[in-house]
Order: C-alpha cells, then structure tokens, then sequence
C-alpha cells in the first residue's frame, strides 16, 4: 500500500526556517519525481518544487526559488525540502506528490498524496 508521510511543519517566525520531509513507503521510489504543493484555503494547490527520479534536475515555483531547496536521498526513500527566510505568504498547508513510474508514457503515470503539513509563518 502506497504511502506519503510529511512531517516537519510547523509555527515559525518570519525569516525563520522549517525543514519538510517526507517518507515514502508501497512503490519504487527511485522511479518517480517527486515533487512538494502548497494549497491555502480557497486557492488551488500550486506546485512550489519538483525533482526528477534520480536527483539530477530540480524546479521552484517563481516565489520560492533562492529561498526553498528540495533534495531526495533514494537510498532512504524520503524527500525533503528546506525552507529559509520564510516569509507570511508561505503559509499554507504542504503536500507532498509522487509522479510516475519514469519510464511509461506520461499521460499513463500514477499520482500519488500525502496527506499534508500545516506550515504557519507568524510573529
């Protein structure tokens, strides 16, 4: 059975730091990028960071790049994204989101979700 457990969220004050993680468990984790969303109430999720299978490429979403580093350590099944100089904007519920496996035809990947970690950035 698949699994996606966050952890790592939590209250912080601005230009603080938070580091995400997230344990995967039921698939070939090696084989999916892996990737970390943000919804905050009446929004859609958005894509904050994704990294490809192997570690070798990575994306940010425009409000985060300089600030957010996301990183995968296959050996241990886990992804983690670290988060400095937050900011009250950041504030949202974290999710993270398996895409794969790499190697069949995009449209036929599988999804899969965890079930998201409350990041609150206040003084």
């Amino acid at each position: 059975q698949v699994q996606l457990v966050e952890s790592g969220g939590g209250l912080v004050q601005p230009r603080g730091s938070l580091r995400l993680s997230c344990a995967a468990s039921g698939f070939t984790f090696s084989n999916y990028d892996m990737s970390w969303y943000r919804q905050t109430p009446g929004k859609e999720r958005e894509l904050v960071a994704r990294i490809t299978s192997a570690g070798s490429s990575t994306n940010y979403a425009d409000s985060v790049k300089g600030r957010f580093t996301i990183s995968r350590d296959n050996a241990k099944n886990t992804v983690y994204m670290q988060m400095n100089s937050l900011k009250p904007e950041d504030t949202a519920v974290y999710y993270c989101n398996a895409r794969g496996p790499r190697f069949i035809t995009p449209m036929y990947q599988r999804d899969y979700w965890g079930q998201g970690t409350q990041v609150t950035v206040s003084s």
